[in-house]
């Protein structure tokens, strides 16, 4: 049985790690490479580094410091924000990242998926959704960091996503993100339902009983969150051993098997 992954997530503003609720009321949530060498001993999965303003302010992610933090981890590293080009992708893997997330470029050009996937690997190629359910609309994906609702479906683009050689989903519940409320179960289990490669559940984390249910009945093989990492609420390696304890398949710290 494959085991689940827990990945930490930095959202990146002007150099510094930054936590909101509904993707708005950001807060500094500290220096993205001490945060990213503590994840790294905790013995996290992975980690996400996301440049949350790039695409609105027209750039591209910060090279500079992807490169900094890559050389002071372990784990694997996908990187996102502003990445619109093939060219982009091959400066942030050249900066030690392992994999790159697409949204918004994506939706606009969705055949930015095929040709990364078929110049990079799909393995290399994660499409994240940031998802809102609309009055009347349902399920609808967002971009600009959440800013600009567009006319995609949720479900519809994580399939055409898949179909196009994306190797992961990264999907967002835009309703859920900062609230601790919970994941969101079911649009999580829809989309691992509806595609054959893994899928990431964001937004909602608040306990550690929040994983054991979106593992479970939500199907997710990786859980992403943020605050409760970086505010030390639920630090890596006791959430999991709670994991561990709940029969939640997870790579555990050689230092709680020793201890």
């Amino acid at each position: 049985m494959l085991t689940k992954r827990i990945i930490p997530c930095l959202d990146i503003r002007d150099g510094r790690t930054v936590k909101g609720v509904n993707f708005v009321g950001l807060r500094d949530a500290g220096d993205p490479v001490e945060l990213g060498v503590r994840y790294s001993s905790e013995q996290a999965d992975e980690l996400v580094f996301l440049d949350i303003t790039a695409t609105v302010e027209g750039r591209g992610t910060f090279a500079t410091l992807v490169a900094e933090i890559a050389a002071s981890i372990n784990i694997p590293f996908t990187v996102g924000g502003g990445i619109s080009a093939a060219g982009h992708v091959e400066t942030l893997l050249n900066a030690g990242a392992d994999k790159v997330s697409i949204n918004s470029a994506a939706v606009r050009d969705p055949g930015l998926i095929n040709g990364l996937a078929a110049e990079f690997g799909s393995q290399c190629v994660v499409l994240a959704v940031d998802s809102r359910r609309l009055a009347g609309h349902g399920d609808v994906v967002h971009t600009h960091g959440g800013r600009t609702p567009t006319d995609r479906e949720t479900m519809a683009w994580i399939r055409e996503g898949v179909d196009r050689g994306a190797g992961e989903i990264l999907l967002t519940s835009m309703d859920h993100d900062g609230t601790k409320a919970g994941f969101a179960v079911g649009l999580t289990r829809a989309a691992s339902e509806a595609v054959s490669v893994p899928v990431i559940a964001s937004g909602g984390a608040g306990t550690e009983e929040h994983f054991v249910e979106v593992f479970g009945s939500g199907k997710a093989d990786a859980a992403l969150a943020a605050s409760i990492f970086h505010f030390g609420e639920i630090p890596v390696p006791r959430l999991k051993a709670h994991l561990d304890r709940r029969g939640v398949p997870v790579r555990i710290p050689a230092r709680l098997h020793a201890g």
